[in-house]
């Protein structure tokens, strides 16, 4: 085991930890296991959450009339509230108690739930994701530091951690099954109303098996970095969606502009401050900062994958929003056979191979999915597999080398830095693969004639648009070939600039993480 990690370890002090004098960590029991499954609930839901709302958008359109700004606002809010206020909260849980931040945040998603299933206009709707975003941001955190105070012993927390993960890749693919489901049975609401059933359970048993868990050295609560951190995050994620929707403009850059200087701010006040908010020390780590990275662009590739190919099933080759989703589960059973493949793995080879090789695995996918418009429907599936494979192995893995890196009282903050990059990871995906697909259809698009300015418009700034002006002219095929040929094209060059990507993710994470083994013991899933 690592130096750091042997640290952490020997730091970690919860209510069923017994003295051994420098001996073993004690192995989890029955009541720990059956802790992990309570705290595998929110997990789901998170992911889920993730996914559900883009195939129950049309009936909202229908029976809220939003406009095409609040409509944008349903998706986006609760995305940048949940990524802005990870840091916050998970810091919070450090000094409240991680249990009891589950708890609020639990019953909160729970009620907000409700509110959003029988919204009646899209200002409801608007304010519940809102809310949503605050209280899924207490649910993440608290489930993974949780995780690291209840399993002391490394191989037993690095098995957990596959469980934790694999609940959360496979709430990510399910989302447009369960999704596609419940719309051809129920109305729109469903998809928020599934949430409260699984939350009630929680609620029930986390007291129960879950063990209270808090920092041994929580200080004052910092407002004015709390202000920061929330000033740095969102805007961040303003700026990237706002971008990626239209264009370079002065909003799109005033707001990362005001991200980076927040930044900066935040950083500065942090290395001055006695007991931070956030420990950015932590970055001086170099398994925790490689592996963070490596976290990031695990699930950039998995985002911006699930962006594309679910449009390519969908309105290329025409599939229904159900059996596009089926094409994807075969993708999140492999990265959830990766990630408990994983713990296996990790006995017999260091973090700096395993990482990287995940994301060459996910880099494989991506190029096969270059071939696309000239393969079988079958490639999909194996495209999708591959990615997922290889997301679920570096994920689960350096989650793992991520939290056994730090201090138990540093849990939570950790914790909160891994879903944070998780959540720019799904951001930064769509927005980077999202635009250089948007913008090789708009160039590659040859409409034919006959059509009028607002539909040739429309026509251009999405496939779904153009699908939907074929319905409106007699000569729709000729639409629909055009535009599903540029939207091809698209993705041919979208995957091949991902998997240029992911190359190079391989080749500096294999660097950083070698450098940071070499200087600091052996790597941390690598240990044996």
């Amino acid at each position: 085991m690592s130096q750091v990690a042997s640290t952490s370890l020997a730091t970690s002090t919860p209510a069923h930890a017994d003295a051994r004098g420098g001996g073993a960590p004690p192995r989890a029991g029955r009541r720990e296991w059956l802790a992990l499954a309570v705290l595998m609930l929110p997990v789901l839901l998170v992911s889920i959450d993730n996914t559900v709302l883009s195939f129950a958008l049309p009936q909202i359109s229908q029976d809220l009339g939003p406009s095409a700004t609040q409509l944008l606002w349903i998706v986006d809010i609760y995305a940048l509230l949940l990524a802005g206020l990870l840091v916050t909260m998970g810091t919070l849980g450090d000094r409240v108690g991680r249990r009891l931040l589950l708890l609020v945040g639990a019953a909160g998603f729970g009620l907000v739930s409700v509110y959003a299933a029988f919204a009646t206009d899209a200002g409801q709707l608007i304010v519940a994701r809102a809310l949503l975003g605050v209280f899924g941001a207490t649910l993440m955190p608290s489930t993974l530091a949780l995780l690291r105070s209840t399993f002391l012993d490394a191989g037993q927390r690095r098995l957990a951690i596959a469980v934790w993960a694999a609940a959360f890749s496979g709430g990510s693919a399910l989302g447009p099954v369960v999704g596609g489901w419940l719309l051809e049975h129920f109305w729109w609401g469903s998809v928020f109303l599934i949430n409260v059933p699984v939350l009630a359970v929680l609620l029930v048993t986390a007291p129960l098996l879950l063990r209270e868990s808090r920092g041994t050295r929580a200080g004052r609560f910092d407002l004015v970095s709390v202000a920061l951190s929330i000033l740095a995050m969102l805007p961040l994620v303003f700026g990237i969606k706002t971008i990626v929707h239209d264009g370079v403009t002065g909003v799109g850059i005033g707001a990362l502009a005001v991200a980076i200087a927040s930044g900066v701010l935040f950083v500065r006040r942090q290395l001055r401050r006695d007991e931070p908010l956030l420990d950015v020390r932590l970055f001086t780590r170099g398994v925790f900062t490689a592996s963070v990275l490596a976290n990031l662009l695990a699930v950039f590739a998995l985002a911006g994958l699930v962006f594309y190919v679910s449009q390519y099933l969908q309105l290329v080759l025409g599939l229904e929003p159900m059996d596009a989703g089926l094409r994807l589960v075969p993708g999140a059973l492999a990265a959830i056979a990766m990630g408990l493949l994983a713990v296996v793995l990790a006995r017999h080879a260091p973090l700096y191979v395993l990482v990287p090789a995940g994301l060459l695995l996910s880099a494989a996918g991506y190029a096969l999915a270059t071939t696309l418009t000239s393969t079988s429907e079958a490639t999909i599936v194996v495209v999708f597999a591959l990615v997922g494979a290889g997301a679920g192995l570096a994920e689960t893995l350096t989650n793992d080398a991520i939290l056994a890196s730090v201090p138990t009282e540093r849990a939570g903050a950790a914790s909160a830095i891994s879903e944070t990059a998780y959540e720019l990871g799904a951001a930064t995906g769509v927005a980077v693969l999202g635009s250089v697909l948007s913008a090789t259809y708009r160039g590659a698009l040859d409409l034919p004639a006959g059509l009028s300015a607002e539909q040739a418009t429309t026509a251009t700034e999405t496939l779904g648009g153009a699908v939907a002006v074929a319905g409106e002219v007699p000569f729709g095929e000729a639409v629909l070939d055009a535009a599903r040929e540029a939207f091809s094209r698209g993705v041919d060059l979208t995957s091949a600039i991902g998997a240029v990507i992911l190359v190079g993710a391989a080749i500096v994470t294999a660097i950083l993480l070698r450098r940071a083994t070499r200087t600091g013991g052996r790597a941390v899933a690598g240990a044996r």
